[in-house]
């Protein structure tokens, strides 16, 4: 039976996995200042493990493939959540999906409040002439934006985390031992506009192998991903690919023991934010001024290209657009300035 001052809120995100989980910190919040919503999360049946993860909330699988595709398949997902009586609606993902969502909604007294993309502003950040190069406001503060519009005001706090886990027992064998430092390493993205190249990437494995200090995991997904990860892996002796080895599930509880993060401008760097982890994000021809850099790290740790050899950066919000001549930027990067800033973060911590 609903209490008398419980509020029921229906959250919408369906995709991309780090802007899925880029909610998480501010459902965090919200339910630590606001005990009296009842939040569902309404998202791809993939993404259930992160939100599995939060006390006192409820997961929804939208099935857009199967029963929830299309125009038909969209109001059987209505009248499905219609059903649970919600009061508030927010829209964190603003696409057509859940545009035709909203407007089933419209005939009944829901409260409604969508995503501000801030599109102008980001035409401004990324195109070549004039170029308004300026820190955005993060997705993080974009998403609370929408609970202050249904009358939630969030503050995103630095505790607003998910706790470590226990070491997945299904990689037990992999544990490092006693005083050695376990490094996430991530490099590949959606666009290759966005991925460390692979005789760089090597090169750091190496510089990373010659301390007996620390192990290296490398995760990725997809089969082309999982078998270069795995001709890594027997390149040396510190490494461990964990793609396509772990359920998510197993591979979040194993994040969330990392000593430290490498990623691209991609979901693992974010997930390993949710759990406090050191994150270190190396750019291409994205850049965090986008809004896009994991939560509450630190400006120390955005590994950036050559600003002033490419002056167009970020030529695109996601990667997707990479102008000619900016096809190696990252090779500006060294994998010598990424150790350095390894060295600095974990004899610091």
């Amino acid at each position: 039976m609903k209490k008398s001052n419980e509020k029921k809120v229906l959250i919408l995100r369906f995709s991309a996995m780090g802007d899925v989980a880029m909610t998480i910190p501010v459902i965090l919040s919200l339910i630590a200042q606001y005990p009296q919503l009842q939040i569902t999360v309404v998202s791809r049946k993939a993404f259930t493990a992160l939100f599995e993860r939060i006390p006192g909330i409820s997961f929804y699988a939208a099935e857009l493939k199967d029963r929830h595709k299309g125009l038909l398949g969209l109001w059987r997902l209505f009248r499905e959540l219609n059903a649970l009586q919600p009061e508030y609606l927010a829209d964190l993902h603003n696409v057509l999906r859940t545009k035709i969502i909203r407007l089933y909604f419209r005939a009944t007294r829901l409260r409604v409040a969508a995503l501000n993309k801030g599109r102008a502003e980001k035409r401004s950040l990324t195109r070549t002439r004039n170029k308004a190069f300026r820190q955005l406001r993060t997705t993080h503060q974009r998403y609370a934006e929408v609970f202050a519009s249904l009358g939630f005001p969030v503050t995103l706090t630095s505790e607003a985390l998910l706790p470590t886990e226990p070491w997945p027992l299904s990689f037990k064998d992999h544990q490092p031992l006693t005083g050695v430092k376990c490094i996430g390493l991530a490099p590949f993205a959606a666009h290759s506009g966005k991925c460390y190249p692979e005789d760089r990437t090597k090169e750091l494995i190496g510089l990373l192998e010659a301390s007996s200090d620390y192990k290296v995991l490398l995760f990725g997904g997809g089969k082309e991903e999982i078998m270069r990860l795995k001709s890594w892996e027997s390149e040396f002796s510190n490494c461990k690919s964990v793609a396509g080895e772990l359920s998510f599930s197993d591979e979040l509880a194993l994040i969330s023991n990392l000593d430290l993060m490498i990623s691209m401008d991609s979901g693992n760097g974010h997930l390993a934010a949710l759990f406090g982890v050191a994150v270190i994000t190396v750019w291409g021809v994205t850049h965090p001024y986008a809004g896009f850099a994991p939560f509450k790290q630190p400006e120390e740790n955005w590994i950036l290209p050559d600003l002033q050899q490419f002056p167009d950066i970020p030529t695109s919000i996601y990667g997707n657009k990479v102008p000619p001549g900016y096809e190696r930027v990252m090779e500006t990067i060294a994998p010598q300035t990424i150790y350095n800033r390894v060295r600095q973060i974990l004899n610091a911590s």
